[in-house]
């Protein structure tokens, strides 16, 4: 009987997930902006500074791989 018991418990959670009652849901808009917003500083950031950032990648690999 514990085993019927811990399957209603279960489906019972399931089906409140399901209905959208859960109060444990995130907040899934919020998390789409904060991704949103990063991907345009970092673009932000980018598209000015782009030469200057593939300069110092490419100097601090050959500096690390000795190819220079």
């Amino acid at each position: 009987m514990p085993g019927i018991a811990h399957l209603s418990a279960a489906l019972a959670a399931l089906s409140a997930r399901l209905r959208g009652e859960d109060p444990e849901r995130g907040d899934v808009p919020g998390w789409v902006m904060i991704t949103v917003m990063t991907a345009a500083l970092v673009l932000a950031i980018l598209i000015p500074f782009r030469e200057a950032i593939v300069a110092a990648v490419t100097n601090a690999l050959t500096s690390v791989t000795g190819a220079g």
